[in-house]
């Protein structure tokens, strides 16, 4: 059993593994640090109040325990309108780490000399992760993923040479069966670099999509180096007509993100990140807070 200090200091660290090793069987009567746990937050779960006011809202962000931010404001070389530089000061100076980044490659492609100029930019900002956030409607075609993948793959080598990670981001459209062919199982997992791109598995879309995260894992190891923690109330068919109010705070819904966690090496796993598509359902900092909450008091303990 690991002692105080000891938790203390592999928490530090980052990596959601040696996270949760410190933490099993911590019973210290002492207030804990959340930001000693690592817990992140994609900021698309508060994005209007980002759009309003980005250093106050990132002053909360802070003050409610976070450590890491993944970011989905990223537009010709700024982010939030801010030079990489001067976001990442700020959020710094807040005590916490831009560590991931959604940003889209469109299906029309992308150049060279783009992605360079993309992977520069959250190179200056200091992300580890950059990720394929989503694919358009019209686009979800087998023809379309594959030429998307082949360009994802470039990214990522481009990403690679400055030292960041490339990722996909799944929702559950991915997982629904097209003429026999299943477009994770069939296209995306076997035409993706494996070295190239890694995936940030949204664990309530999974489960939306009637997926098993732990078989996952078990299928393909070591592939899925980010979670995307949100709860869901239901997980009754059908499980790809969704409506959004399903979405809840994480550890107020179905899914077990502690028994998801026991396979978390096998994964692969390092981070994870809080995501509410609706915001809360009108008041997204009581739900980012009760989030963290159940994180840091029930799943990661």
């Amino acid at each position: 059993m690991q002692n105080r200090r000891e938790f203390l200091k592999i928490s530090a660290a980052g990596s959601i593994s040696m996270m949760l090793f410190g933490a099993t069987g911590c019973k210290s009567s002492v207030a804990v640090d959340r930001k000693s746990f690592g817990v992140g937050i994609q900021l698309y779960t508060i994005r209007d109040a980002m759009s309003a006011d980005v250093p106050g809202t990132l002053k909360k962000v802070s003050d409610i325990g976070y450590k890491n931010l993944e970011l989905a404001g990223y537009a010709d070389g700024k982010f939030y309108g801010f030079a990489p530089a001067e976001f990442k000061k700020m959020v710094n100076d807040l005590g916490m780490e831009v560590l991931s980044s959604h940003a889209a490659v469109e299906s029309t492609g992308i150049t060279p000399e783009t992605a360079k100029a993309m992977a520069d930019a959250h190179a200056e900002v200091g992300v580890k992760y950059c990720v394929q956030p989503w694919v358009n409607e019209p686009d979800r075609t087998i023809e379309t993923y594959k030429k998307m993948i082949a360009d994802w793959n470039e990214v990522g080598r481009i990403m690679k040479g400055v030292g960041i990670q490339f990722a996909y981001h799944n929702h559950n459209f991915e997982f629904a069966n097209m003429d026999g062919v299943v477009p994770y199982y069939d296209i995306f997992m076997p035409e993706m670099d494996a070295d190239l791109i890694t995936m940030e598995l949204d664990l309530f879309w999974a489960s939306k999509a009637g997926q098993d995260p732990i078989a996952m894992f078990n299928k393909y190891p070591g592939r899925f180096q980010l979670l995307h923690f949100k709860d869901m109330k239901t997980n009754e068919a059908p499980f790809f007509d969704v409506i959004k109010d399903d979405v809840c705070a994480v550890g107020e819904g179905v899914i077990d993100f502690k028994k998801i966690l026991t396979a978390k090496e096998v994964a692969g796993a390092k981070y994870i990140f809080v995501e509410d598509d609706n915001q809360g359902n009108g008041k997204p900092f009581e739900a980012i807070e009760t989030s963290i909450t159940n994180i840091t008091t029930k799943i990661l303990k």
